[in-house]
């Protein structure tokens, strides 16, 4: 990134991070600032995040490493990151219509990981998201050897986990996705 952009991402952050202060109570700006510019890599990375929709921000702090966690916080699912099935094997086992990308290609692209269902629950602890769109979450091992993905969202304020083929996409699912740093 030029230095022109990185200002820039930065200080988008910490307006959010400012404003979103009940998401991560306890932690200084300051101190996420430094360990950003300390791994210049992960600002590619919430750049990334950032320019598909995501609107990262810090929910957490994992005091064992250190490390700042970043979510996205976008109300709906990040608009740049839908209509995609859930990985590459659900993608070209899709004899028609095959949508550009992967949940799973695209974030390891962008150097995140696709959010679990326990950070996706956590997540919507937060506030209310994904009341209009859907999100791909993590899927056990067992499920998608069989087949299936397992996608959540918001409805009549409850979070709800569901499933569908991995090769299944639809305009208003993507994924949200979590960076460490």
């Amino acid at each position: 990134m030029k230095a022109r952009q990185r200002e820039e991402l930065l200080s988008k952050l910490k307006v959010r991070f400012e404003k979103n202060m009940s998401r991560h109570k306890g932690v200084e700006w300051s101190k996420v600032q430094a360990k950003l510019e300390s791994f210049p890599e992960k600002l590619h990375s919430l750049h990334e995040m950032e320019k598909t929709g995501g609107e990262p921000d810090v929910v957490g702090h994992d005091k064992t490493t250190g490390e700042f966690i970043f979510v996205d916080c976008s109300a709906e699912s990040p608009s740049g990151r839908r209509s995609i099935c859930y990985d590459r094997e659900g993608l070209e086992s899709r004899k028609e219509n095959r949508p550009e990308n992967c949940a799973i290609d695209l974030a390891a692209a962008m150097g995140i990981e696709i959010l679990t269902e326990e950070q996706y629950r956590d997540l919507q602890e937060l506030g209310c998201f994904d009341t209009r769109t859907s999100s791909w979450v993590k899927t056990p091992p067992a499920i998608r050897e069989l087949g299936g993905a397992l996608f959540c969202d918001r409805r009549y304020d409850n979070v709800f986990v569901y499933h569908n083929g991995a090769q299944s996409y639809y305009a208003a699912r993507g994924f949200r996705g979590a960076l460490r740093v």
